[in-house]
């Protein structure tokens, strides 16, 4: 027969087809690729080629492009688009990637408590809580829960934040494995998505931030839960002896007694599997603490911190890497996602992995070797002038690792690009990047190898003071498409704010992606322009999905904000997002979906009654280096919360020392996920709170939530 399909980038495509029964194809997907019949529908929808009915991983499939074939939903129909179903969730992280298997979507919210619903009907069948934040201890202080989870055999995997790996029965709801990726009292947490592979599931972890910590990934056999294989990603002690060549070489680019540091190299986000090569290609974090001159006296590559490294996927050992920024001095770390893609360049067929890392270049590398093809800004770079295809270094400004003083340039250490992931459609041949445009300033000053000491507890040690401000730019976020070819933007789209949620893109011509506002938007993949939009009455910042059940195409994402997005309260005061009366929904749309949400409710922080409260200036001074270290990851700058955490100015608990030091000291809340610091002493709890009650009386007063505590000024 001859199928007309529908019109396409001004061009009307013939296709024609045999005469097959529509149970052994797939309508949906461009090309009528063949399902696989049975219990291995699941594991050919892993395959990069697959037909799209599925979405099982992070990524979708292998490759990491967050890209789906499925075209039922297209530029010519999404205005039909509506809601076919929603499900609140209770508070607690709803930043969080989904997967799709077989008529059924899981998702892991909170502390990974992990839900499974019914498509077709959109109703719960089974909630897993692993119950995290009561054995987490002191890795609760850092981390929201997990961006996402994985599917193998008809288990779901998901990763906690004490460092346990569960895989569950997809049917029961019921564990049936569970393994411990670090030791209880490492100050480890896990935040990122574990990922399949040939049999088996690997994970990270992240702490670079907050302790000596040595990076590293593990491999799990997928079905039994037993321990595979261990890879680090730094060198430890040189009296120890290093048991692989890749120590050995790394360890050459180490200096001083970096081991004392731990090193960092947290691989936290982007692991990819190379089914081609056979290997998986992880991204590393950033050196631990930040500042160069302390782990490692200033000198030195540091080998593999803010690196793409190549591992045998059956053995874990090394086969090749490149280094973003070697020797790097500002959490400038390769940990965003990094996505597959067979690219013609300069008229030959290669395979590259594509990312676009928190330094602002878009790199382009050959993932059969690790040599760099290309590497082009992709927002303001004023850090370094280009990246040398030489060398593959990046040809860096004056001072810019802060030697002779402060510096000022763009971008920060948010990221050009966050940990939201981007995405690329084989199909326009673009990524579809989630940008951010700020500008930062780096001053050491006061802060040396002698002085510097790790603020325990996991509390924030970067080794160097910084804040971050738009710069007095109008736009400070994009949604780009960039053609990884030409090494250019086709076209860009202005956002509100510096943080948008993560990207997917689909073979009907489109380019889905939420916002922190509450609009939840496609766009056409090819001009930008935005076709459709959904009120979600919640920011969205997680990726969206989409796969096919019965013959319909569906998208589902989970409106709410969590996760870092938290820290930008200020940013974001002008959206009213409030952790305990924000919608947390998983929202799932489809041709004719004609279900609606309640009204969001209006919100406008009030602060809480004190009438005792006298101003310390001094004493809140102290109490503000506390909770920049120790809280704004998740309460917000400034005290102004973005919604991952209580607005601590609204609260009714700071105003009683006795509430205050049960909650932060003791820990009475522990279970809804706020830490315990058992060894603040009484003074810095009354220095803490006396800050928080300084900043509720500037709420009190009016002060604008814009010009009280815009800028974020973690200190060092």
């Amino acid at each position: 027969m001859i199928r007309i399909a529908r019109q396409s980038r001004g061009l009307w495509l013939f296709a024609a087809t045999a005469t097959v029964s529509l149970s052994a194809c797939n309508v949906l997907g461009k090309g009528g690729a063949q399902e696989v019949s049975g219990q291995q529908q699941w594991h050919a929808q892993l395959q990069d080629g697959s037909d799209g009915k599925d979405w099982p991983a992070f990524g979708r499939t292998y490759g990491e492009q967050h890209f789906s074939p499925l075209d039922q939903i297209n530029s010519d129909t999404v205005g039909k688009l509506g809601l076919a179903w929603s499900v609140d969730l209770p508070p607690g992280n709803p930043a969080t990637g989904p997967i799709e298997v077989g008529g059924t979507v899981y998702l892991a919210s909170g502390y990974s408590v992990v839900r499974a619903i019914d498509v077709a009907t959109g109703k719960v069948k089974w909630t897993y809580d692993p119950h995290a934040p009561e054995v987490s201890g002191i890795k609760l202080r850092q981390g929201w829960g997990s961006r996402g989870i994985a599917y193998w055999n008809h288990k779901v995997i998901t990763a906690t934040q004490d460092g346990r790996l569960i895989a569950i029965d997809e049917k029961t709801g019921k564990p049936v494995w569970t393994a411990e990726t670090f030791g209880k009292d490492d100050p480890l947490f896990i935040s990122g998505p574990p990922r399949v592979f040939d049999g088996k599931v690997i994970i990270g972890n992240g702490g670079s931030d907050e302790s000596p910590v040595r990076g590293f990934v593990t491999a799990w056999d997928a079905d039994t839960g037993k321990f595979l294989w261990k890879f680090y990603t730094v060198p430890g002690n040189p009296a120890d002896g290093y048991k692989s060549d890749a120590m050995k070489m790394a360890a050459k680019t180490w200096h001083g007694d970096w081991w004392k540091y731990g090193g960092g190299g947290s691989v936290w986000n982007a692991i990819t599997y190379d089914k081609a090569n056979d290997q998986i290609l992880i991204g590393t974090g950033n050196g631990a603490p930040w500042n160069h001159k302390i782990r490692s006296m200033g000198k030195g590559d540091n080998l593999f911190v803010c690196s793409i490294v190549a591992l045998d996927a059956k053995t874990g050992k090394y086969k090749w890497h490149y280094q973003i920024n070697p020797g790097e001095s500002w959490d400038f770390n390769a940990a965003m996602d990094m996505e597959l893609a067979d690219l013609t360049i300069d008229g030959k067929p290669r395979q590259v992995v594509m990312t676009a890392p928190k330094n602002g270049f878009f790199y382009v590398i050959d993932r059969k070797d690790g040599k760099l093809i290309s590497a082009e800004p992709f927002v303001d770079v004023t850090w370094a002038s280009k990246i040398d295809l030489k060398t593959g270094r990046p040809v860096e400004a004056p001072n810019v690792r802060y030697e002779d003083g402060p510096v000022t340039f763009r971008p920060t250490p948010l990221g050009a690009h966050s940990w939201m992931p981007m995405a690329y459609s084989p199909e326009t041949k673009l990524v579809y990047i989630p940008a951010i445009d700020l500008q930062v300033t780096y001053d050491d000053t006061g802060i040396t190898r002698d002085t510097f000491k790790w603020a325990g507890g996991m509390g924030l040690s970067t080794g160097v003071g910084y804040s971050i401000s738009d710069g007095g730019t109008k736009t400070t976020g994009w949604l780009i498409a960039w053609d990884p070819v030409a090494q250019k933007a086709r076209w860009k789209v202005p956002m509100d704010v510096h943080l948008s949620g993560g990207v997917m893109a689909t073979g009907g011509d489109l380019v889905f992606q939420g916002q922190p506002s509450g609009d939840f938007s496609a766009y056409d993949a090819v001009s930008g322009k935005r076709l459709w939009n959904f009120d979600a009455k919640a920011g969205v910042v997680a990726p969206p999905i989409t796969y096919s059940v019965g013959g319909k195409q569906y998208v589902t994402v989970v409106a709410g904000i969590g996760t870092s997005a938290g820290l930008f309260g200020p940013m974001f005061a002008k959206y009213g997002i409030d952790y305990r009366t924000q919608a947390r929904r998983v929202l799932t749309f489809a041709l004719g979906g004609d279900k609606t949400l309640p009204p969001r409710t209006p919100y406008k922080p009030v602060a809480f009654d004190d009438p005792d409260y006298r101003e310390d200036a001094k004493l809140a001074q102290k109490g503000e280096t506390i909770f920049n270290t120790r809280c704004a990851v998740c309460h917000g700058t400034g005290a102004i919360a973005g919604g991952t955490a209580p607005d601590l100015r609204t609260s009714p608990i700071p105003p009683s020392p006795d509430a205050f030091a049960s909650v932060v000291h003791d820990g009475a809340l522990v279970s809804n996920g706020m830490p315990k610091f058992g060894e603040l002493p009484q003074q810095d709890l009354d220095a803490l709170r006396q800050y928080i009650r300084s900043r509720a009386d500037l709420l009190r007063k009016g002060v604008n939530a814009h010009s009280a505590g815009s800028e974020m000024k973690p200190g060092g």
